[in-house]
């Protein structure tokens, strides 16, 4: 969300570069075949140890460094440059007529992972973008004849370095041997449970080096596997003591047991199910700006009575890393906070919402530790019993770490209790698959979600769920990306269309509020499609949000006297 002057991020895809993120985005969908016992990595030097050893790349625009790293000591960087999208590629043997699975671990935007040469069907996948590090995986199928294949990774052309780790490809040996350096890993340390609810319990702990994955045990016995440091586990009994364990995981096998940690869920009083609070199942929700940049200003009892969410934007960063502050901007022209906190609660009287937006634009604040995840815990509670707010919107632009942010939330939640209100808005770029560090947020936390308003806007061309390209500011583009979430595991009850209010109040991407109705109605009734037209329905999807009710009120009400009475209408 755009807090002063607007921005307008623009990358259309056209061309070649089509044809690979359509084929990327296949890839995505998964076709990652099982290890055997007797499979080996037979991909040497995966972990840039021997700095490029045994890797053919491209001259002057890659590198090994020595941080940051996924495992080990070391890490490829490619910086393309030109017409040069910095490619590093190994040849290696493989047996015919066999399946591999190839993995690594990468950072960056746009960053490929892939095999040539295999005699059947290519492999690729790839990712749109991680502040975080993110597992691709691929199968690859030799040919009858196929005796060796190449195995590369790359960025793309006009985007920032990327980084590349660990990168394995597992299956029979094809006479090259195994690699020496890949062995079991150690077991994790630091797990630690948080965010106790009534059916689940949130874990977290360690990264170690050269794992690919992790196992999670409930009571000895294997629940769940996550790629990631963390992970919810759910399914549990009210008011029960639990004890837990992780392992690592890679090519060469599972590690010891971590040592154990035990939770006891809630009798029901914590946590929040989707849904959230007095949240009408289908809910208007709008960002209300606690500033002045030339729109309709506000205070918050002037804000619209169609909206069910009020999002108050934005908290601000402090220096100590994860802790939120926030401070009225004397131009709203409030008399004391205690004026402020009489809206809040004559709203929430009226059966409305208001939540603390965390982020925005130019928002800086960072949780990548358990300490400023407990820092950005124990000061969103702060703020939320200071001034009466429901719950928290995350707003977070400027990169996401998933692990520990998802810890942040749910020990939040914890606090918070029932009636914990938590909402989202990535970006359309944040959620174009579920390997983005936003979308793994949003899956993580799916227990306490009460919606993502992904903005629909100032984001150019993106891919749909159907692996087409369609064009911004059209219902297509709404439906077919609003499918991806609806797809990707989110229920549809935690999923929401966000859109500018006004022509003014994005630098690209605005729709009439008549094709944000249109995309309801597809996406809930299968009717108002444009060329897109979804296979199923989801007639409880969340509604739609704006930004902001500053600019609806500067163009008249328009949005939320048309999309409010809509959204409400919905089945």
């Amino acid at each position: 969300m755009e807090r002063t002057k607007h921005r307008s991020w623009l990358r259309t895809v056209t061309g070649g570069a089509v044809a690979a993120l359509t084929a990327g985005a296949l890839s995505l969908a998964g076709l990652a075949g099982t290890a055997h016992a007797a499979d080996i990595n037979v991909l040497k030097n995966g972990g840039f140890e021997s700095g490029l050893a045994g890797w053919n790349c491209a001259a002057g625009t890659t590198a090994t460094v020595s941080s940051p790293v996924h495992g080990g000591t070391a890490a490829l960087r490619g910086a393309p440059a030109g017409q040069d999208f910095a490619q590093c590629a190994q040849t290696v043997a493989v047996a015919p007529n066999s399946t591999y699975t190839l993995s690594a671990w990468v950072q960056g935007s746009y960053v490929y992972l892939g095999a040539t040469g295999t005699g059947t069907s290519d492999a690729q996948t790839w990712t749109p973008g991680s502040s975080g590090w993110t597992q691709l995986t691929t199968t690859v199928r030799t040919g009858p004849s196929t005796t060796s294949v190449s195995v590369y990774t790359h960025g793309w052309y006009g985007q920032a370095a990327y980084l590349a780790d660990d990168v394995t490809m597992v299956g029979p040996d094809g006479g090259g041997g195994g690699d020496p350096g890949t062995q079991v890993p150690a077991a994790p340390a630091g797990l630690a449970a948080s965010g106790a609810t009534a059916s689940s319990v949130h874990l977290g702990w360690g990264a170690v080096s050269g794992a690919t994955g992790y196992n999670v045990y409930r009571d000895g016995t294997k629940v769940q596997s996550s790629s990631s440091t963390s992970a919810t586990v759910s399914g549990l009994a009210a008011s029960t003591s639990y004890r837990f364990q992780v392992t690592a995981t890679n090519s060469a096998g599972e590690s010891p047991k971590s040592a154990a940690v035990s939770a006891t869920t809630t009798s029901g009083g914590g946590g929040n199910p989707p849904g959230g609070g007095s949240v009408p199942k289908h809910a208007v929700t709008g960002y209300w700006q606690d500033f002045d940049n030339g729109a309709t200003v506000q205070k918050l009892r002037d804000v619209q009575s169609n909206y069910d969410i009020i999002a108050v934007a934005f908290a601000n960063a402090t220096t100590t890393p994860g802790q939120l502050s926030f401070t009225l901007d004397p131009a709203l022209g409030y008399a004391s906070t205690a004026d402020f906190k009489a809206d809040i609660a004559a709203k929430q009287a009226a059966g409305k919402s208001v939540v603390l937006s965390v982020g925005g634009q130019n928002g800086t604040v960072s949780v990548n530790s358990s300490a400023s995840a407990t820092e950005f815990a124990d000061s969103a509670y702060s703020l939320m019993q200071t001034y009466g707010f429901n719950g928290i919107d995350i707003d977070l632009e400027n990169g996401v770490n998933s692990t520990y942010m998802a810890q942040a939330l749910h020990q939040l939640a914890a606090k918070a209790g029932s009636g914990f209100v938590l909402t989202m808005a990535p970006q359309t770029l944040d959620m174009q698959s579920t390997g983005t560090e936003y979308f793994k947020l949003a899956l993580a936390v799916k227990d306490i979600l009460t919606v993502v308003n992904t903005q629909y806007y100032n984001s150019g061309s993106m891919l749909g769920c159907d692996g087409k390209v369609y064009s911004q500011g059209s219902v297509d583009f709404i439906t077919a990306l609003a499918c991806i979430q609806l797809q990707g595991g989110l229920a549809p009850s935690q999923v929401g269309i966000g859109v500018p209010a006004s022509t003014r109040a994005a630098g690209s991407g605005y729709v009439s509020p008549g094709v944000v109705d249109n995309a309801l109605d597809c996406l809930t009734k299968g009717t108002g499609c444009g060329s897109f037209k979804p296979s199923t329905t989801w007639p409880g999807l969340r509604g739609a949000m704006t930004w902001s009710t500053n600019w609806d009120a500067t163009a008249g009400n328009a949005w939320s006297n048309t999309v409010g009475p809509h959204v409400h209408a919905l089945p």
